[in-house]
């Protein structure tokens, strides 16, 4: 017969099915836990510590216990198993040893696997559990089911537990959820539906972890408790903005399978760091214990929120994530994720008391440093004239800071310069001896600081709230959809959105740093990184990974329509700056299909381009008729040069026609453009040299194989293409590298894979011609789009 223990002092027992903790004595009674998955890794790390806290916690209240592990394997199989898991729970600090011992054995001598599977397990454990309860007496109390297992298991378990678990009248039945509840508003819909064909929404208790988190389940109470200095304050006058952080450094292999459908925000905003926000800005409740209350004011914030689209978000993937997906999913080289390992999310509330204060949302895989906190910033009129370390003008802020960091400990810190706050309960005390550590830049000292005597693991301050039937730490089912509701159509408008790439810890340097302006944010660089070594390689150090740079010279990375944006503004720059110093601006011009978005952008947008002062030369041209469509010149002419107010003397076209001939060397057309070009533009040194790149790699028109270097001291020659028309003539890398700015243009996906060869090899300018691009004086900007740079 399977031993129960029984504990003969009377203590506080739990309502039956209403989900409120019991006002009156109750007599005691007997409470069967089962965990669905019991052997798996949840079970192993967290809830079976968090079951054996519970039980010591009241070994001496009158109840009596069982403990059921439950799992797919079979009983022979899976019962070492767990029993080895057993025998690593531990007690807290303040249980001596040998009552240690005493309970742990107790606990062991209640528990027992039972294999789940079908409906008829379930029946069978029912039937246990009842002849249990018969031969030996007892009150059932109630039973509590742990669903740690799939959410697409979630309703069929939960039919199984409404059709032969449930206890008899008088007891109560909970079953605990963990995420994800759902993928999406209508899949968390879908599944809501199921579960309540099945069970009430009392007996329903959606575990978030992150509630039970000592410092976040003390939101409340701190505002409750520094009410009188907090209300004056915690408006949209007074906060600056509020930051909901939660960084790790690790990567997800091993959990690709399930984070790939994911992402950072399905994973980790939409649940965690909403829920954090709705306890920062949520009404305070007249009773703090009172889950209806609490989670109503929780849900007017959620339907008070504006809506999330794709100018509310920017997303990151870290550089390992595409090979780390392939790898673990069996995918093909070219297989290309958009999940997001990164995500920063400007959130706002359409309220009167917190209307246009941006709250940010951030969180990633592959950070600087593991850390969480939410940080309520203030705005700060005081303006110290000389002392700028005068405490009155250091940053006002509130902290709760969740662990780990710099810190290592939770804690709520309160600028001195704010109030000093009352302590949130008598678990807790003030910290009065400081390390010298830093948080946010600042000394330690600059603190009010307090912290909990003993810190306690979220799951087992979860699991007493279960067992007591407070809801006000778990997620209902209107709530949950609304938190759906507003997260679903910016998932749907980021599921086609490249996600920047950064390369992960320290390397990321300012690479994820966000800007925001008014409803909207962005990245505040919008230069990528990129591999200068080996694309795509297994690990963070096995990167030369360099800000803004590829092949350690400048790169400007966006979309192509941003991109195009950029470069104009740029061209219009040195310009300005040119005619300023010289009054004359000497800009030569590649040929090709790749700027003909930049020639339009200059037409349609930058009607304050100095054109009078400008010179136009050609880069490269084709040895046709300047009147024929393959004509670099009649590209030019046709989309920027007869649209804008430009000295025809000022346009220098290359002869490639002479003596009704095309490209003859004895015409000396190259030779009359370098003279042509050595006259008029100082020191034979361009302002600004725009280039294009081939797919082969070369620039201009100097092709692979095609000996450059046997051009000798000429600025321009005649040159062989391998695809016709064969002739051209071009400008030479002996005045490409004079020029004070060489930009290269590197457009669509079709690039991608020269991106790639060209991030990996060599400078060898007679098999990639492109690597032959050095200036001698001057900078080289690479602007390279992202389709051409992620594929």
């Amino acid at each position: 017969m399977f031993l129960t223990v029984f504990f003969l002092l009377v203590a506080l027992c739990t309502q039956g099915g209403n989900g409120k903790e019991s006002e009156e004595a109750q007599r005691p009674g007997h409470v069967s836990v089962v965990i669905v998955g019991g052997t798996g890794d949840l079970a192993k790390k967290y809830l079976w510590q968090g079951f054996f806290q519970l039980y010591i916690n009241q070994v001496s209240s009158g109840n009596t216990f069982s403990f059921y592990g439950g799992g797919q394997s079979p009983t022979e199989k899976a019962t070492p198993v767990l029993f080895e898991i057993l025998k690593a729970v531990s007690c807290s600090k303040d249980v001596s040893q040998e009552r240690c011992a005493l309970l742990k054995d107790q606990f062991l001598r209640l528990a027992q696997y039972r294999q789940l599977k079908s409906l008829e397990d379930y029946q069978d454990l029912a039937k246990h559990i009842e002849q249990q309860l018969q031969e030996e007496g007892m009150t059932e109390a109630g039973r509590l089911f742990y669903l740690s297992v799939p959410a697409f298991a979630y309703a069929d378990i939960a039919e199984k537990i409404n059709s032969s678990c449930r206890p008899k009248s008088g007891a109560w039945l909970r079953v605990v959820l963990e995420k994800p509840f759902g993928h999406d508003y209508r899949s968390a819909q879908v599944l809501a539906s199921q579960l309540r064909s099945s069970l009430t929404e009392e007996e329903m208790y959606r575990i978030d972890h992150y509630l039970g988190k000592q410092v976040v389940s003390k939101i409340l109470p701190f505002r409750i408790q520094n009410k009188k200095l907090l209300d004056p304050i915690w408006n949209k006058h007074h906060i600056e903005r509020v930051e909901i952080v939660l960084k790790e450094t690790l990567d997800v292999k091993g959990r690709i399978a399930f984070y790939d459908q994911y992402g950072v925000v399905r994973d980790v905003l939409q649940n965690h760091l909403t829920e954090v926000m709705t306890l920062l800005t949520m009404r305070l409740p007249k009773n703090v214990s009172r889950s209806e209350e609490v989670l109503g004011n929780k849900l007017q914030i959620l339907s008070s929120m504006l809506p999330l689209g794709k100018n509310q978000a920017v997303i990151g993937q870290y550089q390992t994530y595409k090979a780390e997906v392939q790898q673990e999913l069996n995918k093909t080289k070219d297989h290309v994720s958009h999940t997001p390992t990164f995500a920063a999310v400007l959130a706002q509330i359409d309220d009167a008391q917190y209307e246009d204060m941006p709250i940010l949302l951030i969180s990633g895989k592959m950070l600087d440093e593991r850390v969480g906190y939410a940080r309520i910033l203030f705005k700060n009129d005081i303006f110290c004239v000389q002392n700028h370390n005068n405490v009155h003008c250091k940053p006002k802020q509130i902290v709760f800071y969740f662990g780990h960091g710099s810190l290592q400990y939770p804690a709520i810190l309160v600028s001195k310069n704010l109030f000093k706050p009352a302590l949130v309960d008598s678990e807790w005390k003030e910290v009065t001896e400081h390390k010298d550590v830093n948080v946010f830049g600042l000394p330690i000292s600059d603190f009010y600081i307090q912290t909990p005597m003993e810190q306690k693991e979220a799951y087992a301050e979860l699991i007493s709230h279960i067992f007591f039937g407070r809801k006000n730490s778990f997620i209902s089912t209107e709530n949950l959809l609304a938190s759906w509701d507003l997260w679903t159509p910016l998932l749907s408008s980021l599921a086609s959105t490249f996600p920047r790439i950064y390369p992960g810890g320290a390397d990321n340097a300012d690479l994820l740093d966000i800007h925001l302006k008014g409803k909207d944010i962005s990245y505040n660089n919008e230069v990528v990184i990129i591999s200068t070594d080996q694309l795509g390689g297994t690990s963070t150090n096995g990167f030369q990974v360099m800000q803004g740079k590829f092949r350690s010279s400048e790169m400007v990375s966006a979309w192509a329509e941003q991109l195009v944006d950029k470069l104009a503004a740029d061209i219009q720059e040195a310009a300005e700056a040119a005619i300023y110093e010289g009054g004359v601006f000497h800009l030569a011009l590649s040929g090709g299909s790749t700027p003909l978005a930049l020639f339009h952008r200059l037409v349609d947008h930058h009607f304050t381009f100095p054109w009078r002062n400008t010179h136009v030369w050609m880069v490269d041209e084709r040895c046709v008729l300047p009147t024929e469509l393959e004509s670099n010149f009649r590209s030019l002419h046709d989309h920027l040069l007869q649209h804008v107010r430009i000295p025809y003397y000022n346009i220098h076209p290359m002869p490639v026609h002479l003596n009704q001939r095309l490209c003859v060397e004895e015409d000396g057309g190259a030779q009359m453009y370098e003279k042509q070009l050595i006259k008029l533009v100082n020191s034979s040194s361009f302002h600004f040299v725009l280039l294009g790149v081939g797919y082969d790699g070369h620039t201009a028109s100097l092709f692979p194989g095609g000996k450059v270097d046997e051009l000798g001291d000429s600025l321009v020659a005649l040159t062989e293409s391998p695809s016709k028309p064969h002739q051209r003539m071009s400008l030479t890398f002996n005045v490409i590298n004079r020029a004070r700015k060489v930009a290269l243009l590197v457009m669509g996906k079709g690039k991608h894979e020269l991106i790639t060869q060209l991030s990996r090899v060599k400078d060898n300018p007679d098999k990639w011609p492109v690597t032959g691009v050095k200036p001698t004086n001057g900078n080289l900007v690479w602007y390279i789009d992202y389709d051409a740079l992620i594929g």
